[in-house]
């Protein structure tokens, strides 16, 4: 089973190199971040065509989350519990029944810029949220993962130059530590399962030439539960994809598991 993480940064400007790309790596399972769409105007239909169920959870012009799956989906849920007043589109879970059902949750993290502020105030609200959700992921004692844009940059070597993140909300310290408590609950980070090396990057912005400088961050993660680490093979990073035409700012991310 491969499954996939890819903040598209919006699937009317994407559609075209998201396409091109499912049709060359193949995942069984796309989990999407910042659709930028509604549900209803989604385009539903282009990748049903493409041999993919589509649930989505949409909000107009920011945030969306979406899950593309070639294999049936069970128990769809949409949005983050912890909070009925958080209308912000960042959560879409469901079983993938493939030989080894997997529970995955698609995830868009807040930003959290400027910090100090209340954005910042949301995200770390949020990841309390998130910790919540992954020690009941983890009570159920069966493969699940928690893969998206967590806006989060671990350690200083997943960032080319770190120093120009000290003060920003996805390098902070409270945010690190934030993320290493869902980590040290019992999850394994899937690249760094498999890669220790620094040099690895998902984001690179747009401006200031930061791809051709390889001027990158990685942020783009897959947290697996015990049974679901048990069960990986691989998982790489498509660097490639930010360099064609049209691209979004991040790139995909998969993991291939024996299920």
């Amino acid at each position: 089973m491969k499954i996939a993480t890819f903040n598209i940064n919006g699937i009317k400007a994407r559609i075209g190199a998201l396409s091109d790309w499912l049709t060359e790596a193949q995942p069984d399972v796309a989990l999407l971040q910042e659709i930028k769409s509604v549900d209803e105007n989604f385009p539903r239909e282009h990748f049903e065509d493409m041999g993919y169920t589509v649930e989505t959870h949409g909000q107009k012009s920011f945030n969306g989350v979406a899950i593309l799956s070639k294999l049936p989906l069970e128990d769809v849920t949409r949005g983050l519990p912890g909070d009925d007043e958080d209308e912000h589109a960042r959560w879409i879970e469901a079983t993938v029944m493939g030989r080894v059902p997997v529970r995955v949750c698609g995830l868009y993290l807040p930003n959290g810029n400027p910090a100090p502020g209340p954005k910042y105030d949301y995200k770390l609200a949020w990841m309390e949220r998130l910790q919540a959700r992954a020690k009941e992921l983890l009570a159920a004692e069966e493969p699940a993962l928690m893969a998206g844009d967590y806006n989060v940059i671990p350690q200083d070597e997943d960032a080319k130059r770190p120093e120009a993140w000290r003060e920003d909300a996805l390098a902070l310290p409270q945010t690190r530590a934030a993320f290493r408590r869902v980590l040290n609950l019992g999850f394994t980070e899937a690249f760094r399962a498999r890669t220790r090396d620094p040099g690895h990057y998902s984001f690179w912005d747009y401006q200031a030439g930061a791809w051709n400088r390889d001027d990158g961050i990685r942020i783009d993660h897959f947290l697996l539960t015990p049974a679901c680490a048990d069960l990986l093979l691989d998982c790489q990073i498509d660097k490639d994809v930010r360099g064609r035409e049209k691209p979004s700012d991040h790139v995909p991310v998969w993991v291939e598991f024996d299920a």
